[in-house]
Protein backbone atom coordinates (compact mmCIF):
# COMPACT_ATOMS: atom_id res chain seq x y z
CA UNK A 1 0.00 0.00 0.00
CA UNK A 2 1.36 3.39 -1.00
CA UNK A 3 1.48 5.86 1.85
CA UNK A 4 2.66 9.44 2.11
CA UNK A 5 2.79 10.46 5.76
CA UNK A 6 3.27 14.13 6.60
CA UNK A 7 4.49 15.65 9.84
CA UNK A 8 5.58 19.02 11.16
CA UNK A 9 2.50 21.11 10.57
CA UNK A 10 0.69 23.07 13.24
CA UNK A 11 0.38 26.54 14.72
CA UNK A 12 3.20 29.05 14.31
CA UNK A 13 3.81 32.75 14.76
CA UNK A 14 4.71 35.12 11.96
CA UNK A 15 8.48 35.15 11.57
CA UNK A 16 8.92 31.57 12.75
CA UNK A 17 10.38 28.74 10.72
CA UNK A 18 8.80 25.37 10.11
CA UNK A 19 10.01 22.13 8.58
CA UNK A 20 7.53 19.72 7.06
CA UNK A 21 8.45 16.11 6.41
CA UNK A 22 6.82 13.53 4.16
CA UNK A 23 7.75 9.87 4.57
CA UNK A 24 6.90 7.73 1.54
CA UNK A 25 6.41 3.98 1.52
CA UNK A 26 5.04 1.33 -0.82
CA UNK A 27 6.79 2.52 -3.97
CA UNK A 28 10.27 2.95 -5.40
CA UNK A 29 10.86 6.47 -4.20
CA UNK A 30 13.80 7.15 -6.53
CA UNK A 31 11.56 6.50 -9.58
CA UNK A 32 9.17 9.33 -8.68
CA UNK A 33 9.23 13.04 -9.01
CA UNK A 34 7.99 14.72 -5.85
CA UNK A 35 6.33 18.02 -5.11
CA UNK A 36 4.77 20.11 -2.38
CA UNK A 37 1.49 21.91 -2.90
CA UNK A 38 -0.64 24.10 -0.68
CA UNK A 39 -4.23 25.23 -0.63
CA UNK A 40 -5.40 28.24 1.32
CA UNK A 41 -9.07 28.89 2.11
CA UNK A 42 -11.04 29.88 -1.00
CA UNK A 43 -7.96 29.55 -3.22
CA UNK A 44 -6.89 26.97 -5.77
CA UNK A 45 -4.20 24.46 -5.00
CA UNK A 46 -0.79 25.81 -5.99
CA UNK A 47 2.66 24.34 -6.32
CA UNK A 48 5.22 25.23 -3.69
CA UNK A 49 8.21 23.25 -4.94
CA UNK A 50 9.12 20.24 -7.05
CA UNK A 51 12.10 17.97 -7.64
CA UNK A 52 12.37 15.68 -10.68
CA UNK A 53 12.75 11.93 -10.25
CA UNK A 54 16.37 12.25 -11.38
CA UNK A 55 17.09 14.86 -8.73
CA UNK A 56 18.67 18.17 -9.60
CA UNK A 57 17.72 21.68 -8.62
CA UNK A 58 14.25 22.15 -7.15
CA UNK A 59 11.67 24.24 -8.92
CA UNK A 60 9.90 27.05 -7.03
CA UNK A 61 7.31 29.47 -8.33
CA UNK A 62 8.59 33.01 -8.59
CA UNK A 63 5.94 34.31 -6.21
CA UNK A 64 7.33 32.55 -3.13
CA UNK A 65 10.35 34.88 -2.97
CA UNK A 66 12.94 32.43 -1.70
CA UNK A 67 11.46 31.58 1.73
CA UNK A 68 10.79 27.95 0.76
CA UNK A 69 13.42 25.25 0.44
CA UNK A 70 12.57 21.77 -0.76
CA UNK A 71 14.76 18.67 -0.59
CA UNK A 72 14.55 14.91 -0.94
CA UNK A 73 16.51 12.11 0.69
CA UNK A 74 16.25 8.93 -1.36
CA UNK A 75 18.07 6.91 1.30
CA UNK A 76 15.31 7.75 3.78
CA UNK A 77 12.40 7.79 1.30
CA UNK A 78 11.55 11.21 2.66
CA UNK A 79 10.99 14.69 1.27
CA UNK A 80 11.11 17.96 3.18
CA UNK A 81 9.86 21.50 2.96
CA UNK A 82 11.60 24.21 4.98
CA UNK A 83 9.62 27.41 5.39
CA UNK A 84 11.40 30.45 6.82
CA UNK A 85 10.02 33.81 7.92
CA UNK A 86 6.46 32.57 8.01
CA UNK A 87 3.73 35.02 7.07
CA UNK A 88 0.03 34.94 7.81
CA UNK A 89 -0.64 34.36 4.12
CA UNK A 90 1.26 31.07 4.33
CA UNK A 91 -1.68 29.64 6.26
CA UNK A 92 -2.88 26.69 4.21
CA UNK A 93 -3.15 22.94 4.02
CA UNK A 94 0.16 21.63 2.71
CA UNK A 95 0.32 18.44 0.65
CA UNK A 96 3.20 16.30 -0.50
CA UNK A 97 2.67 14.30 -3.67
CA UNK A 98 4.49 11.98 -6.09
CA UNK A 99 4.41 11.32 -9.84
CA UNK A 100 6.04 8.37 -11.56
CA UNK A 101 9.09 9.68 -13.44
CA UNK A 102 7.79 13.15 -12.84
CA UNK A 103 9.79 16.20 -13.86
CA UNK A 104 9.44 19.84 -12.95
CA UNK A 105 7.67 20.29 -16.30
CA UNK A 106 5.06 17.58 -15.75
CA UNK A 107 4.06 17.87 -12.09
CA UNK A 108 0.84 19.77 -11.58
CA UNK A 109 -2.12 19.43 -9.18
CA UNK A 110 -4.25 17.38 -11.60
CA UNK A 111 -1.46 15.01 -12.68
CA UNK A 112 0.09 13.64 -9.50
CA UNK A 113 -0.25 9.91 -8.87
CA UNK A 114 -0.16 9.83 -5.08
CA UNK A 115 -1.13 12.37 -2.45
CA UNK A 116 -0.76 12.77 1.28
CA UNK A 117 -3.88 13.71 3.19
CA UNK A 118 -2.51 17.18 3.95
CA UNK A 119 -1.24 18.95 7.05
CA UNK A 120 -2.57 22.30 8.21
CA UNK A 121 -0.13 25.15 8.82
CA UNK A 122 -1.67 28.08 10.66
CA UNK A 123 0.38 31.27 11.03
CA UNK A 124 -0.72 33.86 13.58
CA UNK A 125 0.16 37.52 12.92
Amino acid sequence: QVQLAESGGGLAQAGDSLRLSCAVSGLTFSSYGVAWFRQAPEKEREIVGAISWTGGSPYYPRSLKGRFTMSRDNAKNTMYLQINSLKAEDTAVYYCAAQYQGTVATMAPDDMHYWAKGTLVTVSP
